[in-house]
């Protein structure tokens, strides 16, 4: 297993099992990451592919590696951006659960891209720059710009992507991007992270700087759900490999406290419960805390959470955390990504 930390300065990749940090991608501003478990080959020895590892850099483009983090090479330089002039920061991708080799990108300003062989070259998708809601699109500490945060395919349909614009909506379409429908239904303004399950096909989660919020339709509409969740900006979130039912978020009382001053906590979704604040688990809260980035792992009730105060790994969906002796920046993360 190896765990992925993007940061400000560069890419962490963590053995969890000795606590061994590399870097790569050393003084490059990585903004988000897509992990491609690796396939079991159809030889002798049934060996398994090392993952492939994709990596949004704030100016530098896309870098791939296919041999699990240890190179990595610069793709779709040509083809993203105006006129292929290559993009201001790729700020989300993700990798498609159908196929390995369909990937979406999103970039600043607010586009979104389509590869087809594994992030090595990639179209734009048209339509969603044209949707009612983009003349309201804004990034408060950039506001003459604002970009995709999150990108999220839909597990029972190759078809459906859910794209979050930081700030001002989220966006599906559900044929690939031929045809977009924008805000939905209770859909947040302030989208930073969603998250799906294969056992609940139909379910989709979102943290965002306006609430938590569900949708039990494939986000045609969402529900906010806050019911014991006592901070309102919400960032990190991940689900219960074992249980659609469970998720963890982090949550601060707004984006001051989230990324600057420092106060944040981590809270446990379970639908017929509500949340339920994490402190004193094992995992740093409050203040001197930034918010974290969450991750879910590979075996039922692990999820993996990383802030300025360390790496951490719940096996129990949250009762308990164990810390990893890694030795890491200590300061906010960027993204997450296990294999």
């Amino acid at each position: 297993m190896r765990i992925y930390a993007a940061y400000d300065d560069g890419l962490r990749v963590v053995d969890p099992a000795t606590g061994a940090v590399e870097t790569r991608l050393s003084g490059q501003r990585v903004e988000c990451l897509s992990v491609a478990h690796g396939e079991v080959r159809e030889d002798a020895d049934g060996a398994t592919d090392p993952p492939r590892v994709l990596a949004g850099t704030f100016g530098a483009g896309l870098f791939r590696s296919v041999d699990g983090g240890s190179r990595f090479a610069c793709v779709t330089a040509s083809t993203l951006g105006p006129d292929g002039s290559g993009p201001d920061a790729v700020t989300a991708v993700a990798t498609s659960p159908h196929d390995p080799d369909v990937v979406w990108i999103g970039t600043e300003p607010s586009r979104a891209y389509r590869s087809v062989d594994g992030g090595e070259t990639a179209e734009r998708v048209d339509g969603l720059t044209d949707l009612p809601s983009a003349a309201e699109w804004s990034f408060p500490p950039r506001p003459d710009t604002h970009h995709v945060r999150w990108i999220e395919p839909c597990p029972a349909d190759p078809e459906r992507w859910l794209v979050g614009i930081e700030a001002g909506a989220l966006a599906v379409t559900a044929d690939g991007g031929e045809r977009w429908t924008d805000r939905p239904p209770g859909s947040r303004r302030d989208t930073h992270a969603m998250a799906t399950h294969p056992d609940a096909p139909d379910r989709v989660y979102a943290a965002a700087g306006d609430g938590f919020a569900e949708s039990g339709d494939r986000g045609d509409s969402w529900r906010v759900r806050d019911a014991g969740l006592d901070h309102g900006y919400v960032w990190g979130l991940a689900v219960d490999p074992g249980d659609p039912d469970t998720a963890l978020i982090s949550a601060a009382e707004s984006a001051t406290a989230a990324h600057r001053r420092g106060e944040a906590y981590l809270y446990r979704y379970r639908r017929d419960e509500g949340f339920d604040r994490l402190d004193e688990r094992g995992f740093p809260t409050g203040e001197g805390t930034y918010r974290a980035v969450l991750a879910s792992g590979r075996a039922p009730g692990e999820i993996w959470a990383l802030s300025n105060r360390g790496l951490f790994v719940t096996r129990d969906a949250g009762d308990s955390f164990e810390q990893v002796p890694a030795d890491l920046p200590d300061r906010a993360a960027r993204a997450l990504s296990v294999a």
